[in-house]
């Protein structure tokens, strides 16, 4: 079954995102999808030719969740923006899970943003640890470094250059505070409700 890139146009006119700057990143995206789709092919071609031993099959494997979670991450990050502004509705058991977790809602802003300043490329990403019924703020390095085990991503964000150089240059904060701005927070309510399923 092929992976179909998702149509993330709806965002196109998002205050804080040029045009240019989301279909720059929309085409990175279906980069992944494409590359995931090739890979995935590849790899069943090899087992079915019984080259699993080889060298080519080992790389493409170590390959496929970079690009396989590149897709992925990309759509729950587009997918967790909004046009238009959604806040987070404080009576929620998510809103309330934030405040135990972090001590405030303000602290966890302040550490989701601390994290999304760190020095490097990667993804910070609000996740949940079911078993724990906990909520942490990762930094993930790369596509495929740093996930946390079984978490569910809620809240995801891109902070590769690609995601904000062309209309922030180097002023990464700035990029934050815009995608901070234009969460659309009943998604990553969605998304928690669905996690408690």
């Amino acid at each position: 079954m092929e992976y179909k890139a998702k149509n993330f146009d709806n965002l196109l006119g998002t205050t804080g995102f040029s045009d240019k700057l989301l279909k720059n990143h929309f085409t990175l995206y279906n980069g992944y999808v494409t590359n995931t789709n090739k890979l995935s092919e590849t790899l069943l071609n090899l087992l079915k030719e019984n080259k699993t031993t080889t060298i080519e099959f080992a790389e493409i494997k170590r390959r496929f969740g970079w690009e396989f979670n590149g897709m992925r991450l990309h759509e729950l990050y587009f997918g967790n923006i909004s046009k238009e502004k959604k806040k987070l509705n404080e009576n929620s058991a998510l809103f309330k899970l934030i405040a135990e977790t972090f001590g405030s809602s303000e602290n966890f802003h302040r550490d989701f943003v601390a994290s999304g300043t760190i020095r490097g490329i990667g993804w910070v990403i609000l996740c949940y640890d079911k078993e724990q019924k906990r909520l942490f703020n990762v930094w993930i390095n790369e596509h495929d470094v740093g996930h946390l085990a079984g978490a569910v991503p809620l809240l995801v964000m891109d902070v590769f250059e690609h995601a904000f150089i062309l209309d922030y240059e180097l002023k990464k904060l700035d990029y934050i505070n815009a995608f901070i701005e234009a969460i659309n927070w009943d998604e990553v309510f969605r998304r928690f409700e669905e996690s408690l399923l």
